[in-house]
């Protein structure tokens, strides 16, 4: 008798955490990873993403983890711990998921800012990343400005180009706000230990605090997880910058500079889910060029 896709993975995680997996429960997918909750011989939950090929970016997902709750000073949002990860599979600490509160998003903006203030050692990160199933170069630098144009912006303006969803002059506007970017950036800023992905579906909610998941964690731009929380409206996101700007304000301009954050993710969305994403995509480009 062939075993069933539950037992499966039921027998495959199981010998991954070296325990008895009592039971598994299929909860959808993404990017090509099916999605598990797991519930352990002893009681516990936690969360499974499995895909068979091996590509989706999970060596990456648990470093970034690793790297976020490992941040120093203390205070920073709860990141849920790695149980164990492979090729084929991450499984992490179940978060039973609550409704956000203003109490919450305050707390979740003033351990952002700490989390930030935590630094890091470089621009980038020294392992290869991912982001929503695609490369996400992670070359280390010392310049922001110009390692956002050629690890953030540039790579995924071409990527859509060949696929046919970005035209030429669409590309030129990106290209635009590269030529232009040193200007566009604002004041220097050291690297932030930073979230990378930090859009409102990313922050899960619970027990009074946010928790950080899925990230394209690296050494960036503070303004960067900013952005992302405004671009899907994040809840509460005047209680959150409030309580951030309380920690550790920000340098003048920064709401003017958010096309400029905004239009990484947005080329990662065309890339994604095609041309429904040119016209904010291309609307981000023009606004940041006005700066």
């Amino acid at each position: 008798m062939v075993a069933r896709p539950g037992e499966l993975v039921r027998h495959r995680l199981g010998q991954a955490l070296e325990c008895d997996v009592a039971q598994v429960r299929r909860l959808g997918g993404q990017h090509g990873a099916e999605h598990w909750l797991l519930v352990l011989a002893d009681g516990r939950k936690a969360f499974a993403k499995v895909a068979e090929d091996g590509a989706a970016g999970f060596a990456a997902e648990a470093s970034g983890l690793r790297w976020l709750a490992a941040a120093p000073g203390g205070a920073a949002p709860a990141v849920p711990g790695v149980l164990a990860v492979g090729d084929s599979y991450l499984v992490i600490e179940w978060i039973a998921e609550d409704a956000p509160s203003p109490h919450a998003a305050a707390r979740f903006g003033a351990g952002l800012a700490r989390l930030h203030a935590s630094g890091a050692e470089h621009f980038g990160a020294p392992w290869p990343g991912v982001i929503a199933g695609l490369p996400l170069p992670n070359d280390e630098a010392d310049d922001w400005p110009q390692w956002y144009a050629a690890c953030r912006l540039l790579p995924y303006a071409r990527l859509a180009m060949d696929s046919g969803e970005l035209s030429l002059s669409d590309v030129g506007l990106v290209e635009s706000v590269c030529a232009r970017i040193a200007s566009l950036a604002g004041p220097a800023e050291p690297p932030s230990r930073i979230h990378g992905d930090c859009w409102a579906g990313n922050v899960l909610w619970s027990a009074g605090q946010g928790w950080l998941i899925d990230p394209a964690a690296h050494g960036g731009h503070r303004e960067t997880d900013l952005a992302m929380l405004r671009l899907f409206g994040a809840p509460h996101l005047d209680a959150i910058l409030a309580a951030y700007q309380e920690v550790r304000p920000l340098a003048e301009g920064w709401r003017d500079r958010v096309p400029v954050h905004q239009l990484h993710p947005l080329l990662v969305h065309v890339c994604l889910f095609g041309g429904s994403y040119r016209q904010q995509m291309v609307a981000a480009a023009r606004a940041a060029l006005c700066l």
